[in-house]
């Protein structure tokens, strides 16, 4: 990281600082809405004192982001479509990430302000298709073709599923608890633990569980939320100093040959195969109006591999040999034959074989391209962390009092940060980006309602209505904002 602003403009480093404050800001307020959340039930039932919590969980999300790996970083960021990926380096990519960003950061912070459990995952999301979505409009191309949209609906997916699995798994957690310790002290409220028996604390194994499992919720959240933040910071310095970022400087020798060779073999696949990729996916003819510097096409793939055969050579030792344009190349080019092996998994009457062959080529295509820095990961980390500490006593009222009409139990607390914990994890091993503060609070509902002890309707209608709007509205702002950035470029 010392060497960041090395040989920059005065203007390209101020421009990098503030592009790194405004990835840096969203993860300091998704603290305030998500991170919350891990700590609302283990402060609202006085198992920790909010200081100890909120340190507890800043650790535990900064060894979740640490240790996270980066398949939900990449899965955002490949929203958009290649295109748009392969020109972020011009002013048009910067416009694009600082217009998403600017719409996440002003509805997190609406949102946080009237205490609702909304979600940062769903906003960032939102602002990405709104930003895909204008591109195509501006540069006349299909709206079809705006957006990734296979990986936008398998997101989709997750974000829905989530908190109907949150909920159905939290009340049979439950139900199962008051079936086999009816008489257990962690049904009790704290209000009920204080006025009955005048203790202020939950009986010691309850308090044990509370507090493990809100930090279960605060390493899963940092291993699954801290990757959207660590592929936006990606995203920002490969368009700033592509020469330093655009592929990974320390990659192996083994590592950049499996890239060389899964190029070759890409290309052999489309050779065998040419009339049937020629038949389902013909050329597309390219606009002398069309402003995209680059295209990616699979009837291009076999100069694309050729291309990075000839920049790698045989014999590759590091990408620190590269000119800044031939790395600049060199991820174009391998971008390019990703989105190829992709579309050549959707061809008609492929074998299992086959289809596992081009998962593990678009694996080795991405090896020396998708990654991130450590000090990148330990500043989102930390911007998680302090968030947390800033912001969470309007989220813990909400969670604690005011989805459910009788006040949350220590039973109640545990199962919905167990189920958290075990959602959120299982969907960061499959590369999945889902909410936290979903997840969470569609726990403590499914709880209220296993408990007999009703909703308050009032509260579930707001935070309904704020997962209704969070899309269109984080969608229709970063349009605007980056309508008005592509205005301001020309």
């Amino acid at each position: 990281m010392l060497d960041l602003f090395s040989g920059l403009d005065m203007y390209v480093a101020v421009t990098l600082v503030l592009s790194l404050g405004f990835v840096l800001a969203f993860e300091f307020i998704n603290g305030f809405h998500d991170t919350a959340n891990a700590v609302a039930t283990v402060i609202y039932t006085q198992s920790m004192k909010p200081q100890w919590a909120v340190i507890g969980s800043g650790i535990f999300n900064f060894f979740g982001v640490l240790t996270g790996g980066l398949a939900v970083a990449y899965a955002i960021v490949h929203l958009l479509p290649v295109d748009l990926l392969v020109t972020v380096n011009t002013g048009k990519g910067l416009a694009m990430v600082f217009s998403l960003l600017a719409a996440a950061i002003v509805w997190n912070l609406g949102t946080w302000y009237f205490g609702l459990p909304a979600s940062s995952s769903h906003t960032l999301i939102g602002s990405i298709l709104g930003v895909g979505i204008t591109n195509a409009v501006l540069t006349h191309g299909s709206v079809s073709d705006g957006i990734n949209w296979a990986k936008a609906v398998e997101v989709g997916m997750s974000l829905l599923v989530s908190p109907l699995v949150g909920f159905m798994m939290s009340g049979i957690l439950l139900v199962l608890l008051r079936r086999f310790m009816p008489s257990s002290n962690m049904h009790k409220s704290p209000f009920q633990r204080q006025q009955i028996e005048g203790r202020k604390h939950p009986p010691f194994w309850t308090r044990f569980m509370l507090i493990l499992s809100a930090m279960g919720v605060s390493f899963a959240h940092g291993s699954n939320d801290g990757q959207k933040g660590v592929g936006l910071i990606m995203l920002v310095l490969i368009g700033i100093v592509p020469a330093k970022f655009v592929v990974n400087l320390d990659s192996t020798p083994y590592q950049i040959e499996r890239t060389r060779d899964a190029a070759v073999h890409l290309q052999n696949f489309y050779a065998h195969n040419q009339a049937l990729i020629a038949s389902t996916f013909p050329a597309k003819p390219v606009s002398s109006t069309d402003d995209h510097a680059d295209h990616c096409r699979p009837d291009d793939t076999n100069a694309r591999a050729n291309a990075v055969r000839s920049l790698i050579g045989d014999a590759p030792t590091s990408y620190r040999n590269l000119t800044p344009a031939q790395r600049w190349q060199v991820r174009t080019d391998l971008l390019c034959l990703d989105e190829s092996a992709k579309l050549a998994a959707k061809l008609p009457g492929l074998t299992a074989a086959d289809k596992q062959h081009l998962a593990e080529l678009r694996k080795d295509l991405s090896v020396t391209t998708e990654y991130a820095p450590l000090w990148v990961i330990l500043a989102v980390a930390a911007a998680l962390g302090v968030g947390t500490m800033i912001g969470w006593k309007r989220v813990v009222l909400t969670v604690g009092e005011k989805i459910g009409k009788k006040d949350m139990t220590y039973a109640q607390g545990v199962c919905a940060q167990l189920t958290a914990a075990v959602s959120i994890g299982l969907a960061n091993l499959f590369g999945m980006p889902v909410s936290t503060t979903h997840v969470l609070s569609s726990g403590v509902a499914g709880t209220m309602v296993a408990e007999r002890a009703g909703l308050q309707w009032s509260t579930i209608r707001n935070i309904l209505l704020a997962w209704l709007f969070t899309l269109p509205a984080a969608m229709a702002l970063a349009a605007a904002l980056y309508y008005g950035s592509t205005l301001i470029i020309h």
